[in-house]
């Protein structure tokens, strides 16, 4: 974006993966007519863009939730370009996914669906021993490792469903102004003012963290974004930790936060009988690396659900990541602080 008399915005510079959104220029062009928006598609596979000249000095708008793809980029590491995410649109889609394969987990769809496959009804005996210790939500407890806007809408939704939340930040939240979400939130969706959860704990310090661990956890949602501090953030100490509920675990973050190898040793002892010592599954929305070679062991590791890094993706994900950026439009023109600005330091 370049910048024109009186600190106004004159150019709207828009490199994306797909067909041009023109609705949605045409509504930022109503409410900006000062902005010129050049469109460029760029898809992931092709050649990196080269247009350094055109490179802006305003904002950097990102349509990812974080920014560790970039990290190592020099207008990351050398310059001061303010930088913004597109935090907090990813909550609806996600906390779905969350939902979904956590019961298609606990509520044995996979075998339910084969009995339709094969127009089998299902014996009475075949029924009762195969789903007379199914267990419900209500009364359990959901870890949210990361309690940012993907936490918050996937909080929102267990409490709904009868669950306990107990949350976990990096920084430690102690007054109710540093509870709040400042971010970006889709309406009708998240915890806004930070009241859903029940315990907030904090720290990057592993005793810190297998306190939060060590909250008799049933089901624990992975949303910490990727650093230096949280990589390979959970092993086979936390993994074993979690066992002692025999614990699912959902990873909606980033694979290399996971100690692949432990999950699938913790995998495998959670299908043994009795399931001492292990979890009870596992779904994976990303993975280390990506795409998961075929020959990986994870795509056969017992209870594990893995998908292509695809929980954040809907129709309404490109229209509600523009929406931040129009936020922050409004933001710049008035002379006021961004929203979802990332913090270099920080590294999100």
């Amino acid at each position: 974006m370049g910048g024109g008399p009186g600190g106004k915005l004159e150019h709207l510079l828009v490199i994306l993966p797909f067909p041009e959104p023109t609705e949605i220029f045409d509504r930022i062009r109503k409410k900006h007519p000062h902005i010129k928006i050049t469109f460029r598609s760029l898809l992931f596979d092709k050649t990196p863009w080269e247009g350094r000249e055109q490179i802006p000095k305003e904002l950097i708008h990102f349509f990812s939730a974080g920014t560790n793809h970039i990290q190592k980029s020099p207008i990351y590491t050398k310059t001061s370009i303010p930088l913004t995410t597109s935090s907090g649109i990813h909550g609806p889609s996600i906390s779905e996914w969350v939902i979904l394969t956590a019961l298609v987990h606990s509520r044995q769809y996979n075998k339910m669906h084969d009995w339709q496959r094969t127009h089998k009804w299902g014996k009475g005996e075949e029924r009762a021993e195969d789903l007379r210790n199914v267990r419900d939500n209500a009364g359990q407890r959901l870890g949210v490792l990361g309690y940012g806007s993907i936490g918050r809408q996937v909080g929102r939704v267990a409490k709904a469903m009868g669950m306990d939340v107990v949350a976990y930040t990096a920084s430690a939240r102690e007054t109710p102004e540093s509870k709040k979400d400042k971010g970006f939130i889709v309406p009708g969706t998240g915890d806004a003012d930070g009241s859903i959860p029940s315990a907030w704990f904090s720290g990057l310090d592993k005793e810190s963290r297998h306190r939060f661990l060590a909250q008799d956890i049933d089901h624990l949602l992975i949303s910490v974004p990727l650093t230096k501090e949280t990589t390979r953030f959970l092993g086979a100490a936390e993994f074993a930790i979690l066992a002692k509920k025999h614990a699912f675990v959902s990873n909606i973050s980033r694979g290399q936060i996971i100690d692949q190898d432990a999950l699938i040793t913790a995998l495998e002892r959670g299908a043994k009988d009795g399931g001492e010592g292990g979890l009870r599954g596992a779904a994976l929305d990303v993975t280390d690396p990506e795409p998961l070679p075929p020959d990986h062991p994870l795509w056969d590791a017992p209870n594990c659900i893995v998908t292509p890094h695809i929980s954040g993706m809907g129709i309404a994900y490109v229209d509600r990541a523009f929406q931040v950026l129009e936020v922050n439009l409004d933001r710049m023109d008035a002379g006021e602080e961004l929203i979802n600005e990332v913090d270099r330091k920080r590294g999100y």
